[in-house]
């Protein structure tokens, strides 16, 4: 019986290594999910932070949808943004409207900010709160990393989203009017501000304040009245899982730069050292992220091919004597990062302005000249220097050939078997040889004349 199963398992040892792995994966998964605490009578934290991204667009609405059928009281997303993608921004502003159950915008703790996107989001609320110290606004539509954007095309932009956030204050009974200060003149208000401008609701200093302060509160949910009772119910926070977590963190133009720049690097390194494996492995692990990075970032693709071409001057220069190639490298790499995220097409009004550190953008400048003029040319150079090895075989040896040469085999000579390559004509086991010269680490030889072919 044992013999049996140890056959069974050394057959499909590979399935089996595999279902252990995803089943290993799943549990990570859900296991998380399976413990969280019901939200059932209870007010449903989720915590918004960084740019508005497809990432934070699901987390919003899986929250909302699992809070409804939960039967959570209430949804409280706490907001710090500034600003975001448009299709993601408008995806969460569309699930807040639309939502079954009460959604609260909080914009906090002090410090924090609700701009661009933000300004849209904290409209959208059923009931729109601040935090003391916190602001929001500066929704104007810029040209990022231009500054303004051309005249008609701006004003196309501008009206759009003034009609839009005008809309959504309308629908909530807030300062409609207010929308023009927001988009078309980028004014930012302090929670008082935004207070007395009738954009938001109420200031609470924190979260136990908020909830006290909407303790009998009537809002519109759905088209039905309903009371708010809060004060003293449980609050159920939902995080992010890790995937969300990881996919939202490297949703940053600096995080996706350095993730670019090490890709290609490592890419470049596997080219050059085949069989290294980690280089071309994590390489290719970095651009991959990069690139879902750039998929919720207002990415430049001329910017991306101007460092593609960087990356193949510093190779080509590898190949030519000269800094010719890899002068024109490193501009080629530094106009490229200015551009990475300076798009020609204009961007949402709800995107904030992103640009590379400029530190950053200078170290990864040197890192990069400094890894193509060093490292890859030293190893480069090790290859092309003659191998050190010397062959004890003298010319004029004889041997057997072990196998046909045609025109590389093996020969036994000398008591050791060699590399050969016939000169003059493939050779047959069991051939006599001679040795003519040496080529590295072979031999070259031809086939030893007989008694009769020399007197012939």
């Amino acid at each position: 019986m044992k013999r049996v199963f140890f056959g069974w398992l050394s057959r499909n040892i590979g399935r089996v290594l595999a279902g252990v792995l995803w089943t290993g994966v799943l549990l990570i998964v859900a296991v998380p999910g399976l413990a969280q605490q019901s939200a059932s009578d209870a007010v449903v934290l989720l915590k918004v932070t960084g740019v508005i991204d497809p990432v934070v667009a699901g987390y919003v609405e899986q929250g909302v949808q699992a809070a409804t059928e939960e039967g959570a009281r209430l949804v409280v997303i706490q907001l710090d943004t500034p600003g975001g993608l448009d299709t993601s921004m408008r995806a969460i502003v569309q699930t807040i409207m639309n939502a079954k159950v009460p959604v609260v915008v909080y914009v906090a703790p002090s410090g924090a900010r609700a701009a661009s996107a933000g300004v849209f989001i904290t409209g959208a609320a059923h009931i729109a709160a601040m935090a003391p110290g916190t602001n929001i606004g500066a929704a104007r539509p810029v040209d990022i990393g231009q500054g303004e954007m051309p005249e008609t095309i701006a004003d196309k932009v501008t009206n759009d989203a003034v009609a839009y956030l005008a809309a959504i204050a309308e629908q909530r009974n807030r300062n409609a009017d207010l929308a023009e200060k927001l988009v078309r003149q980028s004014q930012s208000f302090t929670a008082k501000q935004a207070l007395e401008e009738r954009f938001i609701d109420l200031i609470a200093v924190d979260l136990k304040a908020l909830l006290g302060a909407l303790e009998g509160r009537t809002v519109e949910v759905a088209g039905t009245q309903v009371v708010l009772h809060t004060a003293g119910v449980p609050i159920v926070e939902r995080e992010m899982n890790w995937l969300q977590m990881v996919t939202h963190g490297i949703v940053d133009p600096n995080i996706a730069y350095v993730l670019l720049s090490l890709g290609t690097i490592g890419l470049v390194a596997e080219f050059w050292n085949p069989g290294a494996i980690i280089p071309g492995v994590v390489g290719a692990i970095c651009l991959v992220l990069a690139f879902v990075a750039f998929g919720s970032l207002p990415v430049n693709y001329g910017g991306v091919a101007l460092i593609i071409l960087a990356i193949i001057f510093f190779l080509l220069d590898l190949k030519v004597t000269g800094f010719g190639l890899t002068i024109a490298g490193v501009i080629a790499f530094v106009i490229g990062s200015l551009f990475l995220f300076s798009p020609f097409t204009p961007p949402e009004p709800s995107m904030p302005q992103l640009s590379v550190n400029p530190w950053l953008l200078i170290g990864m400048t040197a890192a990069l000249v400094l890894f193509f003029t060093t490292i890859l040319t030293a190893g480069l150079r090790a290859q092309l220097r003659p191998s050190a090895m010397q062959i004890s075989l003298p010319v004029g040896s004889t041997g057997i050939a072990v196998s046909d040469l045609t025109p590389q085999g093996v020969v036994q000579a000398a008591s050791e078997q060699w590399t050969a390559v016939a000169v003059e004509g493939n050779v047959h086991a069991g051939e006599e040889v001679v040795v003519v010269g040496h080529e590295g680490l072979r031999i070259k030889v031809r086939k030893q004349q007989t008694t009769e072919s020399r007197t012939a």
